[in-house]
């Protein structure tokens, strides 16, 4: 209960006070003249009664009048606060410029704003129970004490069960590991739902204003079994194509050798043995050509890990362009730097580079040549090969393996150097030139 002393302090309790010293000065005035009436004290006691009766309920009004409003608007903020964007407010001119009007105003707008906002917040919140519920990826949330607060279905599935799960502690879960160390990251761990490996993706949010984990784990084997099967389509397509073109012509002229010797030896042609130098010859070369190719293939195939060491660029660089005397090329100085990398893998990157952009030169002539430039971009190296040939029409077969459009290439080139940045832990890229000029340029990456 509220003391008395408090209630005479309350705001309700100013608005009447203040009400009634207001209209004291009157009051006191009007029963300072009845005072000095000529009138029956009767009347003039009737008179001051109705005077102090219309003083005390005009206070009174007011402030039910101001209490009232108050309250009105004490209900809609309540209600507001509920989450209940029902209710709305009224005034006795809702277009008014007056204070409880404009009030009401902006308590209905606020109710409308809050109703849209709740409403967008829904449908996100339902869409996004849907996408976690049905993306193939397990999406699991840990609070600061590392105890599981969300999880949706596949996560279920990789844990091994579907209930008990939340309120759990990472260790418990055997997933103490995903919460430390960098990310993301592969990992190859073995679950109650699954095995290995795992794109692990890690990231930080707050939920009530508590610090949260948020950890994603992809299943990457069928994205890996689909890269090896295509891998594979692209191999047998590519050797099927080469050892075809190898054994075709083979078969034909041994088919033909082997009519004419099995005919009598008065009906052989007369340049049989012409033929059979020239059959065998085609033979001869066309298996050359043929383990060549499978030579290649191997080179690509066991290319050995690298065993890194200072190399200075500039120098490597040098190096390299000193090679090629078929077109001109300028080398564009850039700052000093050495890399930890394999000197004589990225001899061969850069020697393929560089010949391939002297190929492209020469197919336009007229003074067309090459530029090498490097340059530093924090921890990394980018070094740029460019060249003034025709461009490139199409990219789809760049580094498809034997893939190659001149009539003397092996096609294992760019397939080879990709591989060796690749193995630096680096990128190598192939683009048409982006000055305005004709040519291709190649982006390593190291």
């Amino acid at each position: 209960m509220t003391p008395p002393a408090r209630r005479w302090r309350s705001h309700e309790a100013r608005v009447l006070l203040l009400a009634l010293a207001g209209g004291a000065p009157a009051l006191a005035l009007m029963l300072a003249l009845l005072a000095f009436d000529d009138h029956s004290l009767k009347v003039r006691w009737t008179f001051a009664a109705l005077a102090v009766t219309a003083w005390l309920g005009c206070a009174a009004l007011l402030r039910a009048r101001v209490v009232r409003s108050l309250h009105v608007v004490s209900g809609l903020l309540a209600a507001l606060r509920e989450e209940d964007f029902s209710m709305r407010g009224r005034a006795a001119d809702p277009h008014g410029e007056d204070a409880l009007a404009a009030a009401m105003r902006e308590v209905n707008g606020l109710a409308d704003t809050l109703r849209e906002q709740r409403l967008g917040a829904f449908e996100a919140g339902a869409l996004l129970r849907t996408v976690m519920e049905e993306i193939d990826v397990a999406v699991l949330a840990f609070d600061a004490d590392g105890r599981l607060r969300l999880a949706n279905r596949a996560a279920e599935r990789l844990l091994g069960s579907d209930a008990g799960l939340l309120g759990r502690d990472a260790q418990s879960l055997g997933l103490a590991a995903c919460l430390e160390g960098g990310a993301p990251r592969t990992l190859l761990t073995v679950f109650p739902g699954g095995a290995g490996p795992w794109e692990l993706r890690r990231s930080q949010f707050r939920q009530r204003g508590l610090p949260h984990t948020l950890l994603v784990l992809t299943d990457l084997r069928r994205a890996l079994r689909e890269e090896e099967r295509q891998a594979w389509q692209r191999l047998v397509r590519v050797l099927g194509h080469e050892i075809n073109n190898s054994l075709a012509p083979i078969q034909s002229i041994a088919e033909h050798l082997r009519q004419q010797l099995a005919a009598p030896p008065g009906e052989r042609a007369p340049d049989l043995e012409d033929d059979l130098v020239r059959g065998l010859d085609v033979i001869n070369r066309r298996s050359a050509g043929l383990a060549r190719f499978l030579a290649a293939y191997a080179r690509l195939a066991r290319l050995p890990r690298p065993r890194p060491a200072p190399v200075d660029v500039a120098a490597w660089v040098a190096r390299v362009v000193a090679l090629e005397r078929r077109v001109p090329v300028a080398v564009r100085p850039g700052p000093d730097a050495v890399v930890q990398a394999d000197g004589d893998q990225l001899d061969q990157l850069l020697i393929n580079l560089v010949r391939n952009a002297a190929d492209a030169a020469l197919e336009v002539g007229d003074g067309a040549g090459v530029a090498v430039s490097w340059r530093v971009s924090g921890e990394a190296l980018e070094l740029v090969v460019v060249d003034d040939g025709p461009g490139l029409a199409d990219t789809n077969n760049l580094f498809v393996p034997f893939f190659t459009t001149k009539p003397d290439g092996s096609g294992i080139g760019l397939a080879l150097s990709r591989q060796i940045a690749e193995a630096h832990g680096g990128t190598l890229a192939l683009a048409n030139r982006d000055d305005g000029e004709r040519g291709c340029e190649a982006r390593v990456r190291l």
